[in-house]
């Protein structure tokens, strides 16, 4: 199966960029989920592999679930070191920037991405792609950036040499941007992809539990608690939506990663085309994060786009609100108002 999704103009140059380079940064967006940490765990392993200094820089937490994959020890908060993270930047030859499509989801980091004087690759599978670079690889249609990655490395010959360093991360990122290759992952390339991670003797089943099977006793509460208390479901519009506050997530000793997936359960209604969660940040006042999911050709991405100052992919999208709870469930009603045609 030919999987290459580079030009042989974008191969040779970008393999000259990785040849010239030495002290590389591998970055991804804020609040890092699986795809993000995955890629970069990846492509930091191959650029290693050359004989790289190659160091994955975030610029903030990420999820519990997440940090068992090989060498997540070695990455790099931006909010945890700045300092250090900065002269990184200023040093740099080589930037890749993997799973962003601007340089403001970045957050904080952003100045010093744009400051730097390094080269940059864009490796990314959002619309839109809008961040300067030397190379950049969009490909809207992909599973995750992870599969971007895997077949550019593919394509530069290195498949055969790579191990589960790099191959566990991959999976991984590919499994959580598809939900449990639950959507977006019809293509025959995917499984060929991981019928070839697979050679490398990961344990598939393992990265599953690792993931999904890795709660807290409060994250499997406060799941309870959303699903019987929280959840306003709208039959009239196959639509539902559901509200966690600052103080609800204080009451169940919320961390980051605790209301990952929990936008999907409402899915398991039969009949439900759109899912939408709003979750107060916990430090910022009128701040509402929001997640979408649908089912389908649904676009929740023209939602979250028209609605939330958002975007992302037909199935799965998210954005942010500055009002209060109140003004946001406002919102949400006049999205499902408005895309009442197709919700119906």
């Amino acid at each position: 199966m030919n999987i290459e999704i580079l030009s042989t103009d974008q191969l040779a140059q970008m393999d000259q960029l990785i040849t010239h380079a030495q002290t590389i940064l591998v970055i991804c967006h804020k609040s890092p989920d699986g795809d993000a940490i995955g890629s970069s765990l990846g492509m930091a392993e191959y650029l290693r592999w050359r004989g790289k200094d190659a160091t994955v820089v975030v610029p903030d937490q990420y999820p519990d679930f997440l940090a068992w994959m090989p060498n997540s020890e070695k990455i790099v908060r931006y909010d945890k070191h700045r300092d250090k993270c900065d002269m990184l930047f200023k040093i740099a030859d080589l930037i890749i920037c993997l799973d962003f499509n601007a340089t403001s989801r970045v957050d904080e980091m952003e100045a010093a991405l744009v400051g730097s004087p390094a080269r940059r690759i864009l490796i990314d599978h959002h619309l839109n792609p809008d961040v300067p670079a030397d190379v950049v690889v969009s490909l809207p249609e992909a599973s995750s950036t992870c599969e971007l990655v895997f077949r550019i490395v593919w394509q530069l010959g290195a498949f055969p040499d790579m191990g589960k360093p790099f191959a566990v991360p991959i999976y991984c990122g590919m499994m959580t941007d598809t939900g449990g290759f639950t959507y977006n992952s019809t293509r025959p390339e995917i499984f060929f992809i991981i019928g070839e991670l697979l050679t490398k003797r990961i344990d598939k089943d393992k990265i599953y539990r690792n993931v999904y099977h890795n709660y807290s006793y409060d994250r499997i509460r406060l799941m309870g608690y959303v699903m019987y208390e929280k959840l306003v479901y709208l039959p009239e519009y196959h639509a539902a939506y559901y509200t966690l506050t600052r103080e609800e997530q204080r009451r169940f000793n919320f961390v980051k990663g605790d209301a990952e997936g929990l936008v999907n359960i409402p899915q398991q209604i039969k009949g439900l085309k759109l899912s939408i969660s709003l979750r107060e940040d916990t430090e910022k006042p009128n701040l509402i994060w929001v997640s979408l999911r649908s089912v389908d050709q649904f676009p929740c991405n023209e939602v979250a786009s028209r609605f939330f100052n958002g975007g992302g992919h037909l199935n799965a999208s998210g954005g942010r609100l500055t009002c209060s709870m109140p003004e946001a469930i406002e919102t949400v009603q006049q999205a499902f108002e408005a895309f009442a045609a197709q919700l119906k």
